[in-house]
């Protein structure tokens, strides 16, 4: 009887253990998923932003039309996205094609004199700052929850309710190389 009652006991106790290591795991993955939808709140007002600020370079670089093109097509992939992993590489593809845009302005004295410009160009940089804060903050969820993932004995519950590791909101591999070389100054 007391053999019976400590085996039944032991039972007890890995269930509530495997039933705390499971929630945990659906908590991790809700955070994460949060942080991502915080993330699209602030992709929504970029794209919203993105239109007015190719319409207002229009004006000015007509020769500039691939490139536009390039930012249009972007911004209308990241839009289409459906899931995070998705979403993650079509918003690469747009920040590269609106770092292409900010470069081609400089060649554009008057556009960069243009009020309506200035302002624009003044809300995608505090938009740019916002994901990038939201990003670091899907980042840190993201790493939380993969590690839990990761470690032991939660792993093993974690593979077996499908619970795997999931991709961090990181650069690309080609813009790695210009993100990480120094900026040129020039005077």
């Amino acid at each position: 009887m007391t053999v019976l009652l400590v085996i039944l006991g032991i039972v007890v106790l890995v269930g509530l253990w495997a039933a705390g290591v499971y929630n945990r795991l659906v908590g991790l993955r809700n955070n994460r998923e949060q942080a991502f939808a915080n993330i699209d709140v602030q992709l929504k007002q970029r794209y919203d932003l993105v239109p007015q600020l190719v319409a207002t370079v229009k004006g000015y670089a007509t020769h500039e039309k691939e490139l536009l093109e390039k930012v249009t097509m972007a911004r209308s992939a990241a839009m289409g996205a459906t899931t995070i992993n998705d979403k993650i590489e079509a918003e690469n593809q747009l920040s590269s094609a609106l770092a292409g845009l900010k470069v081609s302005v400089e060649a554009y004295p008057e556009l960069k004199a243009n009020q309506n410009f200035l302002q624009l160009q003044s809300e995608l940089s505090d938009i740019e700052n916002k994901i990038a804060a939201v990003r670091r903050f899907f980042n840190s969820a993201t790493k939380e929850f993969n590690t839990a993932v990761q470690s032991f004995p939660a792993n093993i519950l974690a593979g077996m309710f499908g619970f795997h590791k999931e991709p961090m909101f990181e650069i690309p591999r080609e813009e790695r190389a210009s993100v990480e070389k120094a900026p040129e100054i020039q005077f």
